[in-house]
């Protein structure tokens, strides 16, 4: 089968040849670019690493890594590094990250070296986002409208631009012309309708979501209104060259939900799921969403909101084990990643326990289709390069259960 043959497969309940597989499509897919170096190095491939993502510092995963792990899917980018900055991928520079790697930057990345031997970047002589001396990546510190609490009638969702519109066209046309892979693309509201509006003050946020609930309707109004334009001209823009419309939202912790199940169906759900109505009744794309942590319970409201396909699938948060997630959803819902712990199998454990554990979480993910292999949310910094490795080579030869 052909990588977009097998994705579209699975994602249609049905078992294909062997298990798709996606590393870098989505930038909740990806590999950081300390831990992609160590890996391009074991593997032999001298190419300079480029950092595509300048909040997760995520690498551009490149074609001979692709091609060596079997990769199914791709993704569909705007041209800035991240929503919401004004940072282009290109005029790439020379970088090192805290803890030695070598990268290349896009040119308009010019953090401030703060005091305490952090970064910091800034927009207007403000700052926006922070790296701690020896961190990872940034944290945003600039605030969300839901935490700054906004005047609504003032405020302007983003609307995608012209240019942007022109290029994830050029990228898609490209990519369905020169690759075999699905096409997976990102297109959130204008801000996220529950993290996303919280951003800088959570607990701001949290407080005016219980409290004020006219107030955040018409925040959701007018955020849903423009998401909607958003989606009308992508689609335009794109076709059908892509086959998963990504959203992303984050609605769990480790341990339980960070809001009710009633308080999700009253004041988030219907508005997500006017957008994805739309999504179904004009384009044939499955929707994916990203959503970290143990939200089982609220699995059964992710599908009435129009999901078809759940991510990362944290299988070490409570309640989200893979064979009860099969059993109990496996044919209304599609499941992208949970190959295995990746906070204690994937960095600290042996090639043979990611093996084992990858074997066993795949073969029943994969089972009657409805699966694409995935770690749970981006590689991280410090996971063993074999490891990596055996994630990958065991999942292409896993049959299901």
């Amino acid at each position: 089968m052909t990588s977009r043959e097998r994705v579209l497969k699975a994602l249609h309940h049905q078992e294909p040849d062997r298990v798709p597989i996606d590393l870098g499509a989505t930038r909740q897919s990806g590999i950081s670019a300390s831990a992609y170096h160590r890996l391009k190095g074991y593997l032999g491939i001298r190419t300079p690493t480029r950092v595509v993502d300048l909040i997760q510092f995520l690498a551009e995963v490149e074609q001979p890594v692709l091609e060596r792990f079997g990769v199914d899917v791709v993704g569909v980018f705007r041209p800035q590094t991240n929503p919401g900055y004004t940072i282009r991928r290109e005029n790439w520079k020379p970088w090192r990250l805290f803890d030695g790697t070598p990268v290349e930057v896009p040119g308009d990345f010019n953090p401030v070296l703060e005091p305490d031997g952090g970064y910091a970047m800034l927009r207007d002589g403000v700052v926006i986002a922070r790296m701690p001396k020896d961190g990872f990546y940034f944290d945003r510190t600039e605030r969300s409208p839901g935490a700054a609490h906004i005047d609504v009638d003032k405020w302007q969702p983003y609307r995608w631009t012209n240019e942007e519109l022109e290029y994830v066209h050029a990228q898609a046309e490209w990519l369905a012309a020169n690759t075999e892979c699905a096409l997976v693309s990102c297109v959130n509201p204008p801000q996220e309708l529950f993290t996303g509006m919280g951003t800088g003050d959570f607990e701001a946020w949290w407080s005016t979501l219980a409290s004020e609930p006219e107030y955040v309707r018409s925040l959701f109004e007018k955020t849903v209104e423009v998401w909607i334009s958003n989606l009308k001209r992508f689609t335009q823009s794109v076709g059908d060259k892509v086959h998963i419309l990504q959203i992303t939202d984050d609605f769990g912790t480790q341990d339980s939900l960070l809001l009710s199940v009633p308080m999700f169906r009253e004041l988030v759900l219907p508005y997500y799921k006017r957008g994805l109505d739309w999504v179904h009744q004009h384009t044939q794309m499955k929707v994916l969403l990203h959503s970290d942590g143990a939200i089982f319970p609220l699995i059964p409201s992710l599908i009435e909101m129009g999901v078809d396909i759940l991510n990362p699938v944290q299988v070490n948060a409570r309640g989200m084990a893979p064979a009860r997630l099969k059993q109990e959803y496996g044919n209304q819902m599609a499941f992208w990643g949970g190959a295995l712990d990746c906070q204690q199998t994937l960095p600290f454990g042996t090639v043979e326990d990611v093996a084992r554990e990858v074997e066993a979480n795949v073969s029943i993910l994969a089972r009657g289709g409805g699966y694409v292999c995935a770690a749970v949310h981006n590689i991280q910094a410090g996971i063993p390069p074999q490891n990596i490795v055996a994630l990958f080579d065991t999942a292409r030869c896993v049959r299901a259960a």
